[in-house]
C-alpha cells in the first residue's frame, strides 16, 4: 500500500531564515523554492536519497496556511508531517473504504517553483483520525514532474534520513495500523532496557520508523518527536558545523553497534535533530 516515506515538513515563521539555518545543517542547496497558491503557503525543500524534507511556512490564506498556524501558534516552529509515498492513491482510498474507514477521494494538488517557474502535480489521500492517530499524515502519489536530485553529497553532509521517531502510548495499536493495514515491515519489537520503553522499527524503503511507547490511560494517541540523518562521515560533518556556528554534543557511540552519532543542539526550528554514522 505505502512505498516510501515520501518527505518530512517542518512548520516555520520564517521560511529565510529556516532555510539559511537548514542550509548550515544539511551543508547541501534545496532543490526546490515554491508556493502553493491554493493552500496559502511557501515551501523550501532539501532532496535526499530516500526522502525530502519541506520547509513550510504561511504567506496567504488557506488551508496549509490555516495547519501552519495553528502548529507555531500553538507549539512554535517544528516538525508537523509525515507523508507516506504510495504509487496508487485509488487503489488505498479503495482499500481503506472497504476495510470500514471514512474517508475522502483524493484530491489534486500542485506547486510552482518560483525561480524556475517549473510544476509538480499529485494527488493526495488525506488520512483519517482513526489511522492518523494525531499525527498530520497523508499518501501522495506524484503524476507531473519531478524534484531536481543531487549528483552527489560530499562526506561532510547529510545524505538521507535514516530514521523518524514518534512516540506513541499504544504500541499494538500503531502495530495494528502501520502494519497490518499499510503493510510496513516490523522488523523490531522489544523493550529497551535503557530506557525501560518498548521500542518498535518499523522498515519502508531502507528507512526506518521508530517507534516508543509510553503508556498512559488516554486515547490512542501518536507525535512526530525527531529525526535522525545519515552522514558518510561524521567527523567531518561536526567540524563543518562547529565552523559554522552549530552547537553540537561530542561525537559517542550510538546505542546501535557500528555507529556514531552527534546531536544537532541549535539552528533545528525545535526539531530533536540526531546524525548518525554507520561504519
Amino acid at each position: 500500500m505505502l512505498s516510501s516515506i515520501d518527505h518530512l515538513i517542518i512548520a516555520v515563521k520564517d521560511i529565510n531564515k529556516a532555510e539559511e539555518n537548514y542550509r548550515k545543517i544539511f551543508g547541501i542547496e534545496p532543490v526546490w523554492k515554491g508556493e502553493h497558491k491554493a493552500l496559502g503557503t511557501s515551501n523550501v525543500i532539501f532532496n535526499f536519497k530516500n526522502t525530502y524534507c519541506e520547509l513550510l511556512s504561511a504567506n496567504g490564506d488557506g488551508l496549509g496556511a490555516s495547519l501552519v498556524d495553528n502548529a507555531i501558534e500553538e507549539n512554535g516552529d517544528g516538525l508537523i508531517g509525515i507523508v507516506f509515498g504510495t504509487n496508487n492513491t485509488e487503489e488505498s482510498f479503495c482499500k481503506l473504504k472497504k476495510l470500514g474507514y471514512l474517508i475522502t477521494e483524493p484530491s489534486e494538488g500542485d506547486g510552482i517553483d518560483t525561480n524556475t517557474k517549473k510544476i509538480r502535480k499529485w494527488k493526495n489521500l488525506f488520512l483519517p483520525p482513526e489511522l492518523s492517530r494525531g499525527i498530520f499524515s497523508f499518501l501522495i502519489e506524484h503524476t507531473e514532474g519531478a524534484l531536481p536530485t543531487l549528483d552527489k553529497y560530499p562526506k561532510d553532509t547529510v545524505n538521507k534520513l535514516d530514521h523518524v521517531v514518534i512516540n506513541t502510548n499504544d504500541a499494538d495499536g500503531f502495530i495494528n495500523i502501520y502494519r497490518d493495514i499499510f503493510n510496513i515491515r516490523l522488523a523490531l519489537d522489544k523493550v529497551i532496557e535503557h530506557w525501560k520503553s518498548r521500542m518498535l522499527f518499523f522498515r519502508l524503503n531502507k528507512t526506518t520508523i521508530e517507534v516508543i511507547e509510553r503508556k498512559n490511560e488516554d486515547t490512542s494517541q501518536d507525535s512526530l518527536w525527531g529525526l535522525a540523518w545519515e552522514v558518510e562521515s561524521i567527523e567531518e560533518t561536526h567540524k563543518r558545523l562547529t565552523d559554522e556556528g552549530i552547537d553540537v554534543s561530542p561525537i559517542k557511540d550510538g546505542l546501535k553497534e557500528n555507529t556514531l552519532v552527534a546531536t544537532i543542539k541549535s539552528h533545528t526550528h525545535n526539531v530533536p535533530t540526531l546524525l548518525i554514522e554507520h561504519s
